[in-house]
């Protein structure tokens, strides 16, 4: 345990002296940024070395390959305002070291009445908005110890007319010490293009001199929008079994999130798990994040075994400030 302290200790000071100004709202998509599965959720957003279900191909890729069996799982997510975040993933053992994965996430801001000075009660349109990303997995174990995996993601977000799509691709590591189940972690995601809003609501008839007489005061024009980067993340993790024994376990979790439009941030968790089928989880996130909401999360899990097919319910619970909270539920199929 004495050579986890210096370990732990170094990614708590990294991020404290790697803290820079915030850039909230310079990127596109930042969807890509909400955590995915209530395990992780409820563990504080501390899953890039833990990586325990097929979640992991959100959050480390390369810890697909060490889940242990194929997994299905579908979460939802009742997001902040009102909207709804949803996320189903798919991994598949090619054989004992190789695993492919499929990903979708969605998340819904609903639609509402289109009204203008005009029509001040409604057009009798109703536009809408939401964001999608549809992600293909390889991860592959090199070693007895050592895993690498990769993602690559198309992205698009919708706002009524206008669309914007771009691509990306997610890189993961992980390696498991010798060390009473101590194992790293670190993932780059969302590396790829810019992202640019088009549709037909940008066409605009435009006079070039309205202060003169004679001109065409109505030429065909295009208002122009701003390419915007992804939200680029880089988390290094560790996670170490606190006591192991056939019947209960205890393990902690940190992470180390450096972000392109946020500051710094150490997330912590902890998972304790009786005879693998009940699971208590909790957690802190966005520790040393300059005016974050994110705090407490704590989460349950339930796993059941029938006919050789696993069975497992998850549930996390995120205090979210003065957003009140966040819930995530998650169905989970082992085969």
């Amino acid at each position: 345990m004495k050579r986890i302290i210096p370990l732990m200790a170094l990614i708590l000071i990294s991020v404290v002296y790697l803290q820079s100004q915030s850039k909230v709202g310079t990127t596109a998509a930042p969807f890509l940024g909400i955590a995915v599965g209530p395990r992780a959720v409820g563990m504080g957003g501390a899953f890039t070395a833990f990586s325990a279900d097929v979640s992991a191909l959100y959050w480390n890729p390369a810890g697909v390959s060490r889940i242990g069996n194929n997994e299905l799982m579908v979460t939802h997510t009742k997001w902040i305002f009102g909207t709804s975040f949803d996320w189903i993933g798919v991994a598949v053992g090619i054989d004992r070291n190789n695993f492919v994965g499929v990903s979708i996430t969605r998340l819904d801001y609903g639609e509402e009445e289109v009204t203008t000075i005009d029509y001040p009660e409604g057009t009798g349109e109703r536009w809408d908005a939401s964001d999608i990303a549809i992600g293909i997995s390889y991860a592959r174990n090199l070693t007895d110890r050592f895993s690498i995996g990769g993602t690559v993601k198309l992205i698009q977000q919708k706002l009524w007319n206008e669309r914007a799509t771009g691509f990306a691709i997610d890189v993961g590591v992980l390696f498991i010490t010798e060390f009473k189940g101590l194992k790293l972690g670190a993932s780059i995601s969302n590396f790829g293009t810019e992202m640019r809003l088009d549709g037909k609501d940008l066409f605009v008839q435009y006079d070039l001199d309205p202060t003169s007489t004679g001109n065409n005061p109505a030429i065909s024009a295009k208002l122009k929008t701003d390419d915007w980067p992804l939200p680029l993340h880089f988390r290094v993790g560790a996670s170490i079994d606190v006591f192991k024994t056939d019947n209960n376990y205890l393990t902690f979790a940190v992470d180390a999130l450096h972000p392109n439009d946020n500051t710094e941030s150490v997330n912590l968790g902890l998972e304790y798990s009786f005879r693998n089928m009940i699971f208590l989880r909790a957690g802190y996130k966005s520790l040393f994040q300059r005016d974050s909401q994110e705090r407490f999360t704590a989460g349950i899990g339930l796993s059941y075994k029938l006919g050789g097919i696993g069975f497992r319910f998850d549930y996390a619970y995120q205090d979210f400030g003065i957003l009140k909270n966040i819930q995530s539920f998650a169905l989970a199929l082992q085969f």
